[in-house]
């Protein structure tokens, strides 16, 4: 009997596959819990249907991140901070303060896709790669200044 998963199945597949099962783990296992449905002609066009528009979403995605990155490339981000004597900080320059920055700039990025190894503990220009897609990277730098 073929069904459609409707949920991760351990042993069966991933959700949305289409698997050929023996009817009775079907009929007394799967479908009683919701974990599948009959494959139907119109259950697996519903199915298609989906998988379409889950395409197209991640299409636009990485439209979108494409357009943030030739927005952002070799921007200059400047953020002021209080500092000592030496150029130290008092304390360091996160991620949190880079995308605040960069939001007082009108660009629109989360904190967590800010790549920053270590946070940024002297004045001047540092390097920082922002990842906003898992296909699309950029570079951007970030100046830090005494206020």
């Amino acid at each position: 009997m073929k069904v459609i998963l409707l949920k991760d199945v351990k042993g069966q597949g991933k959700q949305g596959e289409v698997k050929e099962v023996s009817e009775g783990y079907a009929r007394n296992f799967l479908l009683p819990r919701n974990l599948a449905e009959e494959a139907t002609p119109s259950a697996l066009n519903r199915l298609k249907q989906q998988n379409d528009k889950h395409a197209r979403l991640k299409a636009q995605e990485l439209e979108d991140a494409k357009a943030l990155a030739a927005q952002l490339n070799d921007k200059k981000i400047v953020v002021k901070t209080q500092s000592g004597e030496g150029g130290k900080l008092f304390g360091a320059i996160t991620t949190k303060h880079i995308a605040d920055a960069m939001k007082a700039e009108g660009i629109s990025v989360d904190k967590r896709k800010i790549q920053l190894h270590d946070p940024i503990k002297s004045l001047g220009g540092h390097r920082v790669q922002v990842k906003l897609h898992p296909e699309v990277s950029v570079n951007i730098s970030v100046y830090v200044e005494a206020e």
